[in-house]
């Protein structure tokens, strides 16, 4: 007992090291029980980030930008999507002219205009859409309209040329209405002067940007050309701003409600509901995450209770050869210890190796859904988003609750009387 009193609590992990290897199925069913929960915790927790930052790139490209811009009485009845209300500073509604000027906010990456109204088809089995009038040069340089593939989303034909009497619609539209390329689409509208105006522009394009909402319902136009239908005079229902970086949307939001005063209403991404909702719920799921872990760590306990149980002559011995009751828990404990890191790696591996051949890879599962969730944003695909901060957390989850539910069955290998131990 010399040498271990002298190596001290390196011997004790010595010990434990090579204790845990004397049973291999025993060993194995405890790397199996917690290798499984870190790999649940590594897929669930890459799926969820990867589903929050989709809905964060969903708000960012088809609704808010980084910041947007509406006038205070659009705000007020934005449902309906009314086009008699742009925005305007002191007066003057030239879209073009405010966008220089925001554009000389440091920061800002880009400025787009865009408009939404409703219309009514006439001869069409889908009865109401939603035109949307895009710069559309600008906005595919600006992002990736299918967030999915990361391109513009044309899977047919062309864009609408500037000022063109041209739609695109997209595909699942396309495919409710029967309208192709080539064909004329005929709809009614409402312009800014509470006129009925008519138009039957001709389908140029189909496009699938893998969000049901828009895939479904939206038409879209150059806005130039909507605007001259809408009488509009040059103005524009609202601007999306990018900037450079996500993060300095709050200063260029601030600047930007100083520039066009109180007469517009400047709303930062951040703002958004959903984002907000996924921001409260985030809690929840790392709950949801230990309580994985938990119910692995109980075969870690019975696991050091069978040892303990027949081990307990040797435990009986240790005593007797002089080993203190904190050296008998301290190799249990460090026991438990080594058989969580092992099993949690061994979930880390292969949960990170699934998690990075998927990041590239969304799965499109959400088109059997239909339009169930077409009210929130997200695209059609499922998405992962590799991090090695989740690895690292996940490990280290494993580690620290497997461990620390080990100490109750290792407490219990301390009171055993070595006298009684031996006998048994």
């Amino acid at each position: 007992m010399n040498s271990l009193k002298q190596g001290g609590t390196g011997t004790l992990i010595k010990i434990a090291y090579r204790n845990i290897w004397r049973n291999m199925r025993r060993t194995l069913f405890c790397f199996t029980a917690v290798g499984i929960a870190v790999f649940f915790i590594v897929v669930y927790s890459s799926m969820i980030d990867g589903m929050i930052r989709c809905i964060y790139d969903t708000v960012q490209v088809y609704e808010l930008g980084h910041v947007r811009v509406v006038s205070k009485q659009y705000d007020s009845e934005s449902e309906y999507m009314p086009v008699q209300y742009p925005v305007e500073r002191n007066g003057n509604q030239n879209w073009k002219e405010m966008s220089e000027e925001i554009y000389k906010i440091p920061g800002v990456r880009a400025v787009l205009p865009r408009i939404t109204t409703m219309a009514t088809l006439q001869e069409s089995t889908v009865k109401h859409v939603v035109l949307w009038g895009l710069d559309i040069e600008k906005e595919r340089a600006t992002n990736n309209l299918n967030l999915t593939d990361r391109n513009d989303g044309l899977i047919e034909g062309r864009w609408p040329n500037p000022g063109a009497n041209e739609i695109a619609i997209g595909r699942v539209f396309s495919h409710k209405s029967g309208y192709r390329i080539g064909d004329r689409i005929m709809f009614k509208t409402i312009s800014a002067q509470f006129s009925e105006k008519f138009l039957r522009p001709e389908v140029v394009g189909i496009f699938n940007f893998d969000y049901i909402k828009i895939d479904e319902q939206y038409l879209v136009m150059d806005i130039e050309r909507l605007q001259n239908l809408l009488v509009f005079d040059g103005g524009t229902q609202s601007f999306v701003i990018y900037a450079e970086d996500q993060k300095m949307s709050g200063a260029i939001t601030a600047r930007v409600r100083s520039l066009l005063g109180e007469e517009s209403v400047v709303t930062e991404w951040n703002d958004n509901y959903w984002v907000a909702v996924m921001k409260m719920v985030g809690p929840v799921y790392t709950i949801v995450f230990l309580v994985f872990l938990i119910v692995a760590s109980f075969l870690i306990i019975n696991t050091v209770v069978m040892i303990i149980h027949e081990r307990i002559k040797e435990i009986g011995m240790m005593g007797c050869l002089g080993m203190t009751r904190a050296e008998i828990v301290t190799v249990f404990f460090f026991e438990s210890i080594f058989m969580a890191a092992f099993g949690a790696l061994a979930g880390v591996v292969v949960g990170g190796g699934i998690v990075a051949g998927l990041t590239n890879q969304p799965i499109r599962l959400m088109e059997q859904f239909g339009s169930t969730f077409s009210d929130m944003p997200m695209t059609n695909a499922l998405f992962f988003e590799f991090k090695p901060l989740v690895l690292l957390r996940a490990w280290l989850m494993g580690v620290v609750i497997a461990s620390l539910f080990s100490l109750i069955p290792s407490l219990k290998s301390a009171f055993v009387e070595p006298v009684e131990a031996l006998r048994r």
